[in-house]
Parts: structure tokens; C-alpha cells; sequence
């Protein structure tokens, strides 16, 4: 979709209070967009949200106006990307993934900050409460950690004889250590060893297969930003150390890993839009409740599974939401 399609005029659409307030001031009222990587790798999110806010009235350029940022995937960007987006003084803050929204809260307290996925907004710190979430932050939980177990099962299902596998986190991401918790718990009802691999930049991925190499079965990359801007460069490596690899989110699979298990990320993105319609026409979020996922997606690549010469079990390619071929 292209931005042109985006930027149309809206037709009889009710003005609601907020944007009649900032018309008379002579500004539009101001969506802060703080993105964790690039607007290439992010897009299909990106795109999901603006569709729903456009739906709901919301047209950049004519009743609301956008202030882009991006990390480009190097978490030490969050915070200055958030502050500035703070002194531009925008009406509410969208964002995703712990650490941006962390950044976020800790920016500001004042204005009403929106985030499409985090991992567990409550155990991280980010909210009091999924139904209370109080101060100025509220969203959607994306329950990461809670289908570790999951993923672990489906890892086993597809890997014969899987004894060993590795982890590849960014020990930086505040909730990582609450998902390795999980499946560490995982692994010893399976049976299973774990071997840790911290990847803090780019830099550290070589060093990690390095380290893997010989030893796991199988890979379980955890979702980071820095770890999603270079999920090709990682999916590619894994190939050629022949191994297999689970994930939470689709895009890694559409990048060549080969199995990945969590909530869909696009249907959030949409759902946020939601949220941020809600504070644009005068809602608090500390009284939205963060709602949990409702859609919950398997995609398998065959494509990567032949590559590695894996015969995906009839079980697993049933359940499938999406198999690409």
C-alpha cells in the first residue's frame, strides 16, 4: 500500500474534540511512531495499523499527522528516539516490543503511550495490571512467554531425536529472562538441554553459531529487535549448520527459518489502532484494559524443511495456519 492511498480526504467523517481543538490551534493532532527496526522490515505491521486507523477516520496528512522514528534495530537508540518524540510533544506514542516501550515509559509519564505487542507487560514492568494498567501506558500483551512450552513441544515434534538445543537472546531485552525461564522448565520435562547464547548486536551472531556449531539440534531464536533486522543473515547461517529452527513470529519463517509459533502480529498492529482512536478522541489508558492475543498462528516453510531434509509429520503441517512452499 502506498503512502498516497493513505493521505485521501475524508469525506463526512465526524470531527471528534481532539482534532477540532488542534485544527483551531492550527496543528493536527500527533501520532509519535517509534519502530524497533526499519520501514522495509517492518511494513506489513505498519501497513495494518494504518489501514484500521483509517477505518476508524484517522487519515495522515488531513485529520491526524505522523512523526516516523526508527531504531533501525540498535536498541541503545530507544531512549533518544523516545525523548524526542516527547519534546515534539505528540499526542500519544505508538510503539512495540519491551525495550521500545520501556524507553517510552521512562521518557515520558505524561503522554499516553500505546503498545501493539510486548512480550508480558506486567512482569516487565511496563503495566500495573492486564484490566488495570494505570499511569499512562496501556495495549496489547502478546504472551510470549506462556507459549514457550508450546513451541518447545513443536520444536521436539519436528526434530527426531532432538536432545540438544540452543537459544540465541538478547539478555539486554527485559523479558528474556522470563521466557528462558519457560523453557528451560520445558525442556527438562522433555528432557532436554539448553544452551544459551547472548547476541547483543550484530556482531555476536557469527561468535553464537561459532559456539553451536556441533552441539545443538536445533535453534530457538527469541524475537529482539536486533535479532529481527538481521533474521535472514541468521536463518541463512542456520541452513548452512543444518539447523532447524523455531520462532514466535511469522516474518522469521517467511525469511527462511522453519517453524514459528506465537500470536499474529498484524491483527495486534490493527487492534492497537484502537487504542490510539480511543486516547485521540479523550480516553485515559490507565482505564483501557491491555487486551491478550486472539489469534494464535503455526506457519511452517517446507521449502527450508527440504533444505534440511526434515519431513515435516502430517500432525504439524494439519494444524498449520500458513505452510509456505
Amino acid at each position: 500500500m502506498k503512502r498516497r492511498d493513505f493521505i485521501t480526504l475524508l469525506g463526512g467523517a465526524a470531527a471528534w474534540p481532539l482534532v477540532a481543538r488542534a485544527q483551531r490551534a492550527g496543528k493536527l493532532p500527533t501520532i509519535g511512531f517509534l519502530g524497533a527496526t526499519t520501514p522495509a522490515l517492518q511494513s506489513q505491521l505498519t501497513v495494518a495499523f494504518l489501514e484500521r486507523l483509517r477505518e476508524l477516520g484517522w487519515i495522515e496528512g488531513h485529520s491526524v499527522a505522523i512523526e516516523y522514528r526508527w531504531a533501525e534495530g540498535r536498541s541503545e537508540r530507544f531512549a533518544e528516539l523516545a525523548a524526542e518524540l516527547v519534546r515534539l510533544k505528540v499526542d500519544v506514542i505508538l510503539t512495540h516490543n519491551t525495550p521500545p516501550v520501556l524507553a517510552a515509559k521512562q521518557a515520558t509519564s505524561v503522554i499516553p503511550i500505546v503498545f501493539a505487542t510486548a512480550a508480558d507487560p506486567v512482569d516487565t514492568g511496563i503495566v500495573a495490571s492486564l484490566a488495570r494498567p494505570g499511569g499512562n501506558v496501556t495495549g496489547l500483551s502478546s504472551q510470549t512467554p506462556d507459549v514457550a512450552g508450546k513451541r518447545i513441544e513443536l520444536l521436539r515434534e519436528v526434530v527426531p531425536g532432538l536432545g540438544r538445543f540452543a537459544i540465541f537472546a538478547n539478555p539486554d531485552n527485559t523479558y528474556v529472562a522470563l521466557e528462558v525461564h519457560e523453557i528451560r522448565a520445558a525442556a527438562r520435562t522433555l528432557g532436554l538441554e539448553v544452551d544459551l547464547f547472548e547476541i547483543r548486536r550484530a556482531e555476536d551472531i557469527t561468535a553464537a553459531f561459532e559456539g553451536a556449531k556441533g552441539h545443538a539440534q536445533a535453534l530457538y531464536v527469541m524475537p529482539d529487535p536486533v535479532l529481527f533486522t538481521h533474521r535472514l543473515r541468521i536463518n541463512t547461517l542456520a541452513l548452512g549448520a543444518r539447523l532447524p529452527t523455531m520462532h514466535s513470529l511469522r516474518e522469521y519463517v517467511e525469511a527462511s527459518g522453519l517453524i514459528s509459533y506465537g500470536a499474529n502480529w498484524p491483527d495486534q498492529w490493527r487492534r492497537a489502532a484502537d487504542y490510539v482512536d480511543k486516547i485521540l478522541r479523550g480516553a485515559k489508558p490507565a482505564e483501557i484494559p491491555v487486551e491478550q492475543p486472539t489469534k494464535f498462528d503455526l506457519i511452517v516453510n517446507l521449502t527450508t524443511a527440504q533444505a534440511l531434509g526434515i519431513t515435516l509429520p502430517e500432525t504439524v503441517l494439519a494444524r498449520a495456519s500458513k505452510v509456505i512452499e
